[in-house]
């Protein structure tokens, strides 16, 4: 099978999505598919172009105006459409167009594949109304989400139009993104989720077509052989780890305002990056914070650090989808601390913290009890551990081909 993979959140990017697309590329690819992946990026040689194609990896045409520091920014859809076509005119015999996220690369996808009539599926990764009110500063949201809206509508019709309300879309910039979001899942011939919870959410808001669920994986080529099981004694510091970004929409400081009204007897690792990553570093150092932090570094030391520590932090709320973080700790046998009921979904019951809100008073709360109960890790630890195999992509990629399988023999 021939796959092309679109998304924006790719090259020059790290997070749940890349991590999510690199897994699936290994584990197609090694059951003998094709599969290449088309990208927005940052300007970069000739020499590195070069190198990226010998792994099926092309950055479409990309503005060249906004450099590192921002996400790449996309050349507008019409554009990379005719660019694909001239420099890679095999595409034309692709089985499957496969799209991530929903900016101009995303687009340029879903609108290709209809014109050259491939089955287009579109994975909706996350919450776009909650990534806009976290990132873009207040005064300026309802502006950047109705230009942002405004831009999709000029290539991906907008049949149906979200108006604000009491439950998810209670601003007009919330409701202008699940505009976007329900009607660029509903240009697509075939919509995949991560989770039952965020699939319910679209279905809500006017998503037309089944939707199928696959969860994220762990790539098997990371996949721990022997991961300990985690014990705390009574008196033993608690180790616990962050990797995930380091943003308003993650709550990094939520949670480290929650470690000042903490027990002494914790330590926080902090790996990864983010807007908030000096705003993180210099609170920390005020409060004087058991903390480090260990910024973008090479997996195999985040690896270690991760099998070593005792609980995995995850203090996002009504915000992720299928965050990579626990299905990272779930296959290092790791309990894991939420304070979101959904995502009670995606790691074992019986395995994690859950607080029972998301203010810093009930996180420390949480965590001052299991403090007061350390035996309860080496529970949830065993959990963890016993489950863990169901992570593997190599299992859930079999979901994932008998979906296509399916749209290819179709008429």
């Amino acid at each position: 099978m021939k796959i092309a993979i679109f998304s924006d959140c790719y090259l020059d990017l790290t997070g749940g999505i890349t991590s999510s697309i690199n897994a699936q590329k290994q584990a197609l690819e090694t059951l003998g598919h094709k599969v290449y992946i088309f990208s927005t990026g940052y300007p970069r040689s000739s020499s590195e172009i070069k190198k990226l194609s010998t792994q099926n990896i092309f950055q479409v045409p990309s503005c060249k105006l906004f450099f590192r520091g921002v996400t790449p920014v996309p050349r507008r859809p019409d554009i990379i459409e005719k660019w694909l076509l001239r420099e890679h005119p095999e595409i034309k015999e692709f089985d499957i167009f496969y799209v991530h996220y929903e900016a101009g690369c995303s687009i340029a996808g879903l609108r290709l594949g209809k014109k050259l009539h491939i089955p287009t599926f579109q994975v909706m990764h996350g919450r776009e109304d909650m990534g806009a009110t976290n990132i873009i500063p207040f005064g300026f949201r309802t502006i950047v989400a109705t230009l942002l809206n405004w831009f999709h509508s000029w290539f991906i019709p907008h049949e149906i139009t979200i108006r604000r309300d009491d439950y998810l879309a209670d601003t007009i910039a919330k409701a202008k993104m699940w505009t976007m979001m329900v009607n660029h899942a509903n240009y697509a011939d075939y919509v995949i989720c991560p989770s039952h919870h965020f699939a319910k959410k679209l279905q809500h808001y006017g998503v037309k077509h089944q939707i199928h669920i696959l969860p994220n994986g762990y790539k098997d080529s990371n996949y721990p052989s022997h991961p300990p099981l985690k014990t705390l004694h009574q008196g033993e510091s608690l180790k616990m780890i962050w990797h995930s970004r380091l943003s308003g929409e993650k709550r990094i400081l939520p949670f480290l305002k929650t470690l000042t009204l903490v027990a002494d007897n914790y330590h926080l690792d902090i790996y990864g990056d983010g807007p908030d990553f000096k705003k993180a570093q210099r609170f920390a150092r005020r409060q004087h914070l058991n903390v480090k932090f260990h910024g973008n570094t090479d997996f195999a030391k985040f690896q270690t650090t991760l099998q070593n520590s005792h609980l995995d932090i995850l203090a996002s709320y009504n915000f992720d989808n299928y965050p990579l973080t626990l299905v990272e700790a779930e296959a290092h046998g790791v309990p894991v601390f939420i304070c979101d009921k959904d995502m009670q979904e995606i790691i074992p019951k019986g395995s994690f913290v859950m607080s029972s809100g998301p203010s810093p008073a009930a996180m420390t709360a949480a965590l001052n009890d299991l403090l007061a109960h350390p035996e309860r890790i080496e529970k949830m630890s065993q959990i963890m551990l016993k489950h863990r195999d169901e992570v593997l992509i190599s299992s859930r990629i079999k979901e994932l081909l008998r979906i296509f399988n399916s749209a290819i023999s179709k008429p």
